[in-house]
C-alpha cells in the first residue's frame, strides 16, 4: 500500500457503517490522484485501486473523505460520515468503460474483507455510488462484478431463487425500493440504479417483473 495524502477530509460526525464503491471516471489513475489530493477539486476518497492492483491510502480511515456528494441510503443522508469511500480507477461511462481488470479485483476484495470485518459492515451496506445518488451517478457501473463479492459475503447477491412477481404498480415499486434504501425522488434514476447493481443486463429504469421479483426477494431476505 502506497500512501498519497490528500488535503480534502474533515471529522466525522457519524460512526463507519457502509462502504461505498466508485470509479475514478477519469482518463488513468494519475488524472484521477491528481484530482483527489487537489485541494481546489474538494474531493477525496481514502482508498485508491489502481488497475495494476496498486493500492493507494489517501485518507485515513478515522477522517471523513469527500466522495459521497450529495446522497443517501437506509436514512443516512451524511453519507461521507458515515462510510468508506473506495475509488476503482476506470475510465467509466465518459471515457470507455471497460471490465475490471483481476488484478484489480485480486487487490480490492481483500481490501474491502478488511474494511467491513475491522467496521462490522453489514453486506447491504457495501453499496456502489449509483445506489446512493441514484440521480447523479452510474458507478461503479453494470460491469461492476458485484457476484464476485457476494460470493465470499462482502455484499448482497442478487436473488435468483424463491422468485415471485408480487405485481407491485410503479408506484408500489418505488415505495419498495425505498424502504429497501433508495433515494426515489427521481423515480426512473431509481429504478435504473436498482438495475444497474441487480438486473444489469437490462437497465431502462422500468420496473418489469423481474425487478419486482428480485426486490421482493431482497426485502423478505433484508439483513
Amino acid at each position: 500500500m502506497i500512501d498519497c495524502p490528500s488535503p480534502n477530509w474533515d471529522e466525522r460526525s457519524l460512526p463507519v457503517s457502509m462502504l461505498v464503491l466508485h470509479y475514478t471516471g477519469m482518463l488513468d489513475a494519475a488524472a484521477a490522484i491528481a484530482r483527489l489530493t487537489d485541494p481546489d477539486a474538494k474531493v477525496s476518497a481514502h482508498y485508491l485501486v489502481a488497475e495494476d492492483g496498486e493500492v493507494v491510502r489517501m485518507v485515513t480511515e478515522d477522517k471523513r473523505a469527500w466522495h459521497a456528494g450529495l446522497s443517501s441510503w437506509r436514512g443516512i443522508t451524511d453519507v461521507n460520515s458515515a462510510s468508506i469511500g473506495i475509488e476503482i480507477v476506470n475510465p467509466g461511462h465518459e471515457f470507455g468503460y471497460r471490465p475490471f481488470p483481476e488484478a484489480q479485483l485480486e487487490a480490492l476484495i481483500p481490501l474491502i474483507a478488511d474494511i467491513v470485518d475491522r467496521h462490522e459492515i453489514t453486506p447491504s451496506n457495501v453499496v456502489g455510488h449509483s445506489d446512493i445518488a441514484p440521480a447523479r451517478k452510474q458507478d461503479p457501473g453494470e460491469l461492476f462484478p458485484w457476484d464476485r463479492l457476494a460470493r465470499v459475503r462482502l455484499a448482497l447477491a442478487r436473488p435468483r431463487k424463491g422468485l415471485a412477481d408480487p405485481h407491485w404498480t410503479p408506484g408500489g415499486f418505488l415505495l419498495a425500493l425505498d424502504r429497501f434504501g433508495y433515494d426515489v425522488r427521481d423515480g426512473p434514476a431509481a429504478v435504473r440504479a436498482f438495475q444497474r447493481r441487480f438486473r444489469p443486463e437490462c437497465i431502462d429504469g422500468i420496473a418489469d417483473g423481474e425487478c419486482r421479483a428480485i426486490l421482493l426477494r431482497l426485502l423478505l431476505d433484508r439483513r
